[in-house]
Formats: C-alpha cells, structure tokens, sequence
C-alpha cells in the first residue's frame, strides 16, 4: 500500500496499493467470477435472475479494506447491472473475503450492524467464531481453532516434546499461536522460544529471530505464519546455513508452491485445506485477452506483470515494450494459471454458492415442489443472513454447511514436502486429520513421510531423553516440565511405563527385579530338606535317633550285665526312647510350616524334653538315695523304689503336658509369612501365638535342668568306681550351657535361621545327654568287658 505525509491543508491522496500483483489472489477473484456466471447459467440455481458483482483490492491491507467497506455500506458505487431487469442497483447483500484475518476482522465490524453477511475463503483466526463481537461472520475455511489442535496432536503423534515456535504477529499469527500452545500444553509440549515478525518489520526483526532459530536446542520449528511472512523469514535463513530444522507448517504457507524453492525446507510438514476439482474453472482462467482484461485495472495490472509488457499506452523506459497481443495465456508459468492443488481457491468457490443457495432460498419459494423465483423481490441483507445459518449442501462433492459459529466442518490434508526423481520439491498429500471423528481417530496416514535432510526417521526433538521403566522423571529446577532428570526408582517401588513422574510400591507379597519395572511375587524362604543346612541337621536328627536305638538294642542285649543293672535299667530304657524322640521331634521344623506342624514342633519338644529330664533326674534320685541307704540304720530306698520313680517321671511330664494343652486350647502356634525382617522375600515360619505358653514351656524345661543339675553336684564326690552323677552332672552343664546360649541366639536370628538355631539346640543337648550318660557305658559293653563286673564298679579305687 502507497503511503503519503499530510500536510494537513490539501485533501489527501486516495489511498492505492503498489507492488506486484499477486497472481494467486488473481485467481481466487476469478474464481469468484466463475462461479457467478455458473449460477447465473443455472436453471437450478437462482433462475432467471442474474448476480452481479465488483471487486476490491485490499493489498492485504487494513486501511484498503475499511475504505473498501465503507464504501460497500454505503451505496454510493454506480449501478452493477444497468439493464430494464435489474430490480435494484448498488445493494449488497454479501461480502466474500478477505483473504486476511485481520482485513476480515475490520471489515466484519463496519458491515455487521447493516446485517451485511460476510464470508471469508481464507480469513482462519479463531476469534472471528465469536457471534457477539461478529454476528454477520461466516467462513469456508475451518478456524484456526481446530487447526492448532490439529498441529499439537500432530507434534505429539510424532513425540515430539521440546519445539520452537514462530507465528506471524497479526491476528491470525497471535491468536494460532495462543491457541495452539495452550492445546500443546494439554498434550505435554513445551516450547524453547516463541517469536512473533511481520513483513513490513525491519531486516533486524528476522535476523534476530533467524539467529534464535539457528541457535536453539529444538529439532522441530511450528510455524503460524502467513504466507508473505514465510517468505521473508526462510530467505533470511537462507543467507546463512543453520542446522537442521524440521518445519511444522500451517496451512496459509505450507501448501504454497512458491515457497518450494527454500530446499533446506525439505521434509516440511503440515496441514492443509483438501485439494478439490472445480471442473471448467482452468480454462476460464485461461480465456484472457488483452480485450477482456483492459476493463479491470486489476486484470491488467496482472496482465503486465505476467508479459513484461505494456497494455494499451505507450512504454515508459527503453526496457519496456507494449503488448502486441502475441501473448499467450497457455505457456504462462505462474500462481494464476496453477490449478494442479486447488485448495483456497475451492473455498472462493463455496463461499460464492453459499450466499447463492442463501439467496435462493429467500427469492425462489417451492411452490408445487419447484422453485419459483421472482427476480423483481426486493430483499434484504438480513434475510440472506438469516439463510445463510441454514444452508446445507453439496457441491462437485463437496458439503458446505455452516456451525452455530459460522463455521464449516475441520476437514485438513497431512502434507510433506517431499522430493521427488528429478531433484526439486513438491508437496505431497500423506494422510488427512478429521475434527470429526472420536479422539484418537483423527488422523490416518496413507503414505510414508520423508524428514528434514531427506531422512527416513522421524527426527528427535525432547529437552530430555525419555526415562526407561524402572525411572522416574524428576524436573529440573527452572525448566519447563519437559527437562527433567531420569532417577531410579526407590527400593520396593517400580515405573513399567516410559516417562513415569512416578514410582509406586508393588503389593505386599511382591518386591521389583532388578531393573525395577516390573514386580515379582517374593521368593518364600524356609528351612527346607533340598538345602544343605536343612540336610545336615535332618542328618544328625535321624543320626541321633539311630544311635539312641542302637544303644537301647545293646543295653536289651546285655541287660543282665552289671553295668546296665547298676544303672537301673528301665529309666535308662525309658531315657534312651525320650532321647530317640527329642532326635527325632527336631524333623517337625524342618520344613513348610502348617497349622498341625506348628502346634507340634513346640509341644513335641516341650514333652518330649521334659520326659528325657524327668529320667536323668530320677536316674539321679536314684545314686542318692542308693549312697544314702548304704549308711547304718537307713531305709530310704523303699520310699523311692521302682513305682516311686515311675511316679516321679509321669508326674512331671504330666506337668508339661497340661502345660502344653492350655497353650493349644488358648493360642496355639499358626504359621504365618513374616514379610518385616527381610523386605526382598517372605519367610514362612510358626508365630508362637502365646508367648507365655512358649516360655513356660522353656521355663519349665529349665527349671527340671537346674534341679537335675543341683543334685548332680551334690552326688558327684560319692565314692564308686562308676559313679553316674559325674556324668548327669557333666551333661546338665552342656545341657544348661546350650539352652542358655540358645535365648540370645534364638532372639537374634532372623529368618529361617531361627528355625535352624531352635534345632541346633535340641541336637546339641540331646547328643550331650546322650554321650555323657551313654557312650562310656557302651565303651564298656562292647570294648572293655573285664570291667562290666560288680566288683570293679563296687570298687573305690578308680585306678583300678
């Protein structure tokens, strides 16, 4: 656009666009054009009354564009159609344009209060959905509301997190960008910059922004830019190789051809308005001639642009010339004549039979199932508003209705420039995205893509890499939520998902493997026969048990040989099957516990011990009260004879057992799994249930100990050559040492160690009984058997 100094005492210039024609905005005008004399040819169509039309160069110019409003609304233009037909001259009933968002946005406020309908091919910023602020707003080309959200989810479907963002600062560019970085922080995208540029800003302005680009950490460029800003933009690029970039266009740039030229743009990406067909409108284009265009200063502005020629006046320059009329439309090479992607020029298309089918609808009522139109209607701007809101149909296959907002359905085509055989760039349709369809169905690729610098991979742009299942994401101090750190996850919690912001425990019964993303059922520990602790005590069990019933079979044998009647026989019997259980009761903790399992091994060993104590103590009654009868006048051995010592033995097992079956009867033992001492496995072991009843039982057994033991000590100096109290007194002092050594033991141990400790302690005091009582006395049997004679063990010489 010219622009003048006022001087303020002269009216000012008429404002006038300079520069080029812009061959592309040609072709949609002529596409307007076409599509009226279409309707008005149609016998469907508005029949029998004919639209005119009159066209204005905006120069995508805000100041251009409000004259060209005022001018519309208020009627001052001279007639469109001067014939007798004509019902009324200069009234407009429909505005289509502007290219522009921001054009559009000026022009919507000056029409809107005269109910003048507008309709824009290209005009996408989201804010002109607003029915308060632009009642009269109506558009052929999707918002940008629909296309921001189609750019996020197409960043995310290609995991791409941590991109830079540039837009055009215009409505169009301001409001896309805003809408799209606020749906690509709902899809978890952070952006490293965002800078905004115009066209009319100076070259500092784009270097700047150049140099943020070429200096930044991101991959992935969006860009929200109209297309004259692109432009400007990517040649300041160009003077200088940067690295890499993959480009996430949209649509006011993406799908233009002129900018195919930037090779480093390769691999683009984006989304576009679908291609269409529009049958006959190529060689309408075509049908130009220095006749046809020398009644439109816009046509023959293009005309002399295209030709380098000049049309119907002399040249101005030695380099001019005048067009002889040997030009030739159909070996023109430019934006006009290239129909091969029609894409805006189709929503021209459908905005022009949009207000016809609005129009229709008032002027030609069904009257017995056929329009009947009457071209002498007088109507109203207002009553093709209110039409418009309703129209709905279908043209060369494609649907044209209008939302609650004046907008059309978001219908995009996934494009990629991509290079082709002979080495230059094209844009190449990939898949489409639909707003319709259900979340997670919008987009549907049908080709493969190709990436910046010709790659077949889809490039990587994250601030950080993603953290493998086993981490968890932990933000850095300062840094949008996409820079983050990977930290392992602590012990017992497990991430199986990428990019987890968190661990959580596994359940109870489950601890993490190694690499702490997935969660395994705890490995259950117990004594068990397959392991060699637990065979080696099973082993000295069956052992000890062998040995007391070898024992016992020799001691049968020799049963009348005076070192097993001195010894008083049927105790020490009786004391050899005690010990032959106390082996074998060590079995019940070897392994799975279970409920009948658990109540046996404790009270098995309670009984059983006690048995084998009551024995050594009535063995040891017996050499007192044998020493003691010896004196003069002593008559002590009939009140603890045979029944006296059978007596003491059930009376004190008796005592255990009842013991044994209240602890049973209150709170037996269970087995349970302890999943506190050792967070990696279970271990399955007897909870005691009653505590009490478990250290009764101990304190029982030590308590006949202690007794046995004392009166041990007090037989030991008794004169005999074999005098068995020395021997209970030696084992009751293993006996005791071990049991004592046993508590802190028992306590400490965690696990199945436990379980072996408990054994450890039965075999150890059960072998020392048995080896101190019985291994001299065997000794003697079968190796020394001089000395199994009454008179040596009456002998009190022990040298003898």
């Amino acid at each position: 656009m010219h622009t003048v100094k006022h001087n303020y005492t002269s009216i000012p210039e008429p404002l006038r666009c300079t520069g080029s024609v812009d061959g592309r905005e040609v072709r949609f005008s002529r596409a307007m054009v076409f599509a009226i004399e279409e309707i008005n040819n149609s016998t469907e169509l508005l029949p029998g009354v004919r639209l005119g039309y009159r066209i204005h160069d905006s120069c995508a110019a805000v100041p251009v564009a409000v004259q060209a409003a005022f001018q519309l609304t208020n009627g001052v233009q001279p007639a469109f159609d001067t014939g007798e037909t004509c019902s009324q001259s200069g009234t407009v009933m429909a505005v289509v344009g502007e290219s522009g968002s921001t054009p559009s946005i000026s022009t919507s406020r000056i029409i809107g209060p005269f109910d003048i309908p507008q309709v824009s091919h290209y005009a996408t910023c989201a804010c002109l959905s607003d029915k308060q602020q632009y009642p009269t707003f109506f558009r052929t080309i999707p918002s940008d509301r629909f296309q921001a959200l189609a750019l996020a989810k197409l960043v995310k479907h290609f995991g791409w997190t941590w991109i830079g963002a540039v837009r055009s600062d215009s409505d169009y560019g301001n409001n896309g960008m805003a809408a799209f970085l606020h749906a690509a922080r709902k899809e978890g995208i952070c952006v490293e910059y965002s800078e905004s540029f115009y066209r009319t800003h100076p070259r500092s302005r784009f270097q700047r922004v150049a140099d943020v680009i070429r200096g930044s950490t991101a991959m992935v460029v969006v860009a929200f830019v109209a297309f004259g800003d692109m432009r400007l933009l990517l040649e300041e690029l160009g003077r200088r190789p940067s690295p890499p970039r993959q480009w996430v266009g949209s649509e006011a740039w993406v799908t233009d051809p002129n900018l195919l030229r930037f090779s480093f743009c390769a691999g683009t990406i984006g989304v576009g308005i679908p291609q269409s067909v529009i049958p006959g409108l190529r060689e309408f284009l075509l049908d130009l001639s220095p006749a046809k265009v020398a009644g439109s200063q816009v046509l023959t502005e293009f005309w002399e642009s295209a030709f380098n020629c000049r049309l119907g006046r002399s040249a101005d320059g030695a380099e001019e010339t005048v067009c002889d009329g040997t030009e030739d439309m159909q070996k023109l090479q430019s934006p006009y004549t290239d129909t091969s992607q029609l894409r805006i020029t189709n929503m021209v298309y459908k905005a022009v039979y949009a207000i016809a089918h609005a129009m229709h609808n008032v002027m030609c009522p069904e009257r017995n199932s056929a329009p009947q139109c009457d071209r002498f209607t007088k109507i109203e701007p207002t009553q093709v508003l209110g039409q418009l809101k309703r129209v709905n149909f279908s043209r060369n296959g494609y649907q044209v209705s209008f939302d609650a907002n004046g907008d059309p359905l978001a219908l995009y085509e996934l494009v990629n420039w991509q290079r082709s055989e002979s080495g230059s760039t094209e844009i190449v349709t990939v898949g489409y995205y639909d707003a319709s369809l259900p979340a997670g169905q919008e987009f549907h690729m049908n080709r493969n893509l190709t990436w910046a610098q010709g790659g077949t991979q889809v490039p990587v742009s994250v601030c950080s890499e993603s953290c493998s299942p086993g981490t968890r994401k932990m933000l850095q101090k300062g840094k949008p939520v996409c820079c983050y750190d990977c930290i392992p996850c602590p012990e017992g919690e497990i991430s199986n998902t990428t990019d987890s912001p968190d661990c959580f425990p596994c359940p109870e019964e489950f601890w993490p493997n190694t690499d702490r993303d997935l969660c395994l059922p705890k490995p259950i520990e117990f004594l068990s026969f397959h392991e060699a602790l637990g065979i080696i005590l099973a082993t000295f069990s069956v052992g000890g048990a062998c040995l007391a019933v070898v024992t016992a079979t020799v001691f049968f044998r020799h049963r009348a040989s005076a070192i097993v009647r001195a010894n008083n026989s049927e105790l020490s019997f009786l004391l050899l099957f005690s010990l032959t259980l106390c082996f074998l009761c060590s079995l019940t903790f070897i392994g799975p516990p279970s409920d009948w399992s658990c109540m046996l091994r404790h009270t098995a060993f309670g009984i059983t011990f006690v048995l084998c104590i009551s024995c050594v103590l009535g063995k040891t009654i017996v050499v007192l009260m044998a020493f003691r009868s010896t004196l003069p006048g002593s008559n002590v051995m009939k009140w603890f004879g045979p029944p006296q010592q059978r007596m003491t033995v059930a009376s004190f097992t008796f005592i255990q057992a009842l013991i044994c079956t209240l602890w049973l009867v209150l709170n037996p033992p269970f087995p349970i799994k302890n999943l506190t001492t050792y967070k990696e496995r279970i271990i399955l072991e007897c909870a005691l249930g009653s505590a009490i009843g478990f250290w009764a039982v101990l304190g029982y057994i030590g308590l006949l100990a202690v007794l046995c033991f004392a009166l041990a000590v007090l037989a030991r100096k008794l004169p005999d050559n074999f005098n068995e109290a020395k021997l209970i007194t030696f084992s009751m002092l293993i006996f005791c040492a071990v049991w004592i050594t046993f508590i802190p033991a028992y306590v400490s141990s965690p696990g199945k160690f436990t379980v072996a400790v408990e054994i450890f302690a039965i075999l150890a005091s059960s072998f020392a009984l048995f080896l101190c009582i019985f291994a001299q006395k065997c000794f003697i049997i079968l190796f020394r058997p001089e000395k199994n004679t009454k008179k040596h063990l009456m002998s009190k010489n022990p040298s003898d």
